[in-house]
């Protein structure tokens, strides 16, 4: 006898929901509208999970398909809000392009919050919120995350150490030296955060102001310079890999 396919089936399309989802009809529209029936080719009857970043990942079924607009029926709630780990990612915000792939990668990676944060040698001081938080919505959809990373309102370097908690480790990646990474993360359990400087690094009156951060970790990611997005995804990954939910 041949094997009953899963259902739903991998090739499943998943989207985020700002409404708190719960059985019952749902209508869609606007773009994620277009994205289900111009792209994905959504037919009545098919299946489509939603998310909302409060009660978790639900199946629904296509029930009326029009050109701009898709009803769903939501049937059933597939999983609980998954439990995110306690890490922040604290970096400065780079040129388009750069940020929008350095979110991506904290969103896939599992960071629980995302905090732009101005430096001295900062390229750009006023990232566009909106396209920062469309880049983790369609990172989460496609990660099957069912929890968004909260993106906090951009802030000074000297505003963020300011009221900065000693109860949470600042790793900061010290371009002048540190504790090599994962050593430094296993020495220092529990709630972090991760501060990355800008292209051009942290000058010595940001590094000195940092080190005196009640709190604050100097560590090194290697013996290689790192392009500011890369350091951000290599420091969040040893993170995970050591304290997080890998």
């Amino acid at each position: 006898m041949p094997a009953t396919p899963a259902w739903p089936p991998q090739s499943t399309p998943r989207l985020y929901v700002e409404s708190e989802l719960a059985p019952g009809p749902l209508r869609i529209d606007g773009p994620p509208a277009y994205y289900l029936i111009s792209v994905m080719r959504l037919k009545a009857g098919d299946p489509v999970k939603l998310f909302d970043d409060k009660t978790g990942e639900w199946l629904a079924v296509a029930n009326t398909v029009s050109r701009r607009d898709i009803i769903l029926d939501v049937a059933e709630r597939l999983r609980e809000r998954e439990a995110v780990p306690d890490l922040w990612l604290c970096a400065a915000p780079l040129k388009k392009g750069r940020i929008d792939w350095m979110v991506e990668k904290a969103c896939e990676l599992g960071v629980a919050r995302v905090v732009p944060v101005v430096t001295r040698r900062s390229v750009v001081d006023n990232p566009k919120h909106d396209r920062l938080r469309a880049h983790m919505i369609e990172a989460a959809e496609q990660c099957g995350r069912t929890a968004l990373p909260e993106l906090a309102e951009t802030i000074k370097l000297a505003a963020l150490l300011r009221d900065w908690s000693p109860t949470r480790a600042l790793f900061f990646a010290d371009e002048t030296g540190g504790a090599p990474a994962l050593e430094a993360i296993r020495a220092h359990p529990g709630p972090a955060a991760i501060l990355i400087g800008p292209e051009g690094g942290f000058d010595s009156d940001e590094r000195e102001a940092i080190r005196a951060t009640n709190g604050a970790v100097g560590i090194s990611l290697g013996p290689r310079i790192l392009r500011a997005d890369t350091a951000a995804a290599a420091a969040v990954s040893l993170w995970m890999g050591a304290s997080g939910d890998w």
